[in-house]
């Protein structure tokens, strides 16, 4: 059994505030007795999917301290691997080549500037922050950017009025990509030239973040790992499938659907029985719920240039569950 708290040190909550927290549409009071953001339906759906998954959500508050939250889940027992050699070299991106990128974010929620700019500035970008479409036109009619990320739902002017305004005055001609939480809205046509690959998902993977930047700004990342992976030359090539069946993988893989996935991986394997070590591969990292590998493992397969290339064989997933 799983056990996660999270906890905050804000205004916390009374006995009244603790009985109906947990109800649609109930939004708590902030400092200073004013209403929070938000529908309040975000707390009602964690319940509902944790008891879904047979989990218990609960709460305990201290007014004046701080809330606590508490899930409790049981989980598939992964099995780890008694190999040290057998584990993935761990790499992580440390900066970048080239002159520092300055970046704009548009947010009308804090919290979610903040994620962005706490992720992106260690890398040694620039981070600009707007929390409303106005605010971004204001800034961009006297700072230039590289890359700008919007919100979609925002108050007064939203993310498709505010980049129309700023393409249409002549404010920034810098790449742009919609953040939203809503994962249907890759799916909305538009005359801003902005694609399915230009969407990014609340809650934004580091992974799919970097991968936009890479491929809008062509950034070579300078790298560190953390472990030095010996290749087993025993371990069969792996091959990907083409391009077209590997964006219908990662359409799926971005979202999250495992059992999406699942079934896609199943479908390609007799269309492309070359693949089908590769193909095995990503089903184990699949049942680990290694989503951000898999998403990582394929772009670099899309963006090699290359097809007759051998493969190197790739590290074996950290974990399966047993």
């Amino acid at each position: 059994m799983a056990r996660f708290e999270i906890e905050d040190t804000g205004p916390g909550m009374g006995e009244t505030e603790l009985a109906q927290v947990f109800e649609p549409f109930v939004r708590g009071t902030a400092a200073g007795g004013n209403a929070t953001t938000g529908t309040g339906l975000g707390l009602t759906i964690a319940r509902m999917l944790t008891g879904l998954m047979g989990g218990e959500l609960t709460v305990r508050s201290t007014p004046g301290v701080g809330s606590c939250f508490t899930i409790k889940l049981y989980l598939p027992e992964l099995q780890a691997r008694a190999s040290q050699r057998e584990r993935p070299s761990a790499q992580r991106h440390t900066g970048y080549l080239g002159p520092r990128r300055r970046l704009l974010v548009v947010d009308n929620e804090e919290a979610d500037r903040r994620l962005l700019a706490d992720r992106l500035a260690p890398l040694g970008f620039e981070l600009l922050q707007a929390a409303s479409g106005e605010a971004a036109l204001a800034l961009l009619a006297r700072e230039s950017v590289d890359a700008i990320f919007l919100d979609l739902a925002m108050p007064g002017i939203d993310g498709w009025t505010t980049l129309r305004r700023l393409r249409g005055e002549g404010l920034s001609a810098a790449p742009a990509a919609i953040v939203s939480a809503n994962a249907f809205d890759k799916g909305l046509d538009n005359d801003l030239g902005i694609t399915p690959a230009d969407f990014l998902v609340k809650p934004v993977r580091m992974a799919e973040l970097l991968g936009w930047l890479q491929r809008c700004l062509a950034l070579q990342w300078v790298d560190s790992a953390a472990e030095a992976h010996v290749p087993d030359p025993s371990a069969p090539a792996l091959v990907p499938p083409p391009p077209e069946a590997l964006r219908a993988l990662d359409e799926l893989v971005r979202l999250g659907y495992l059992r999406g996935i699942q079934k896609k991986l199943d479908a390609l394997q007799p269309e492309h029985p070359a693949s089908g070590p590769w193909l095995d591969h990503q089903r184990a990292l699949a049942r680990g719920f290694q989503l951000d590998t898999m998403a990582h493992l394929i772009q670099a397969a899309l963006t090699v240039p290359d097809t007759a290339t051998p493969p190197k064989p790739l590290p074996k997933p950290l974990s399966d569950v047993a």
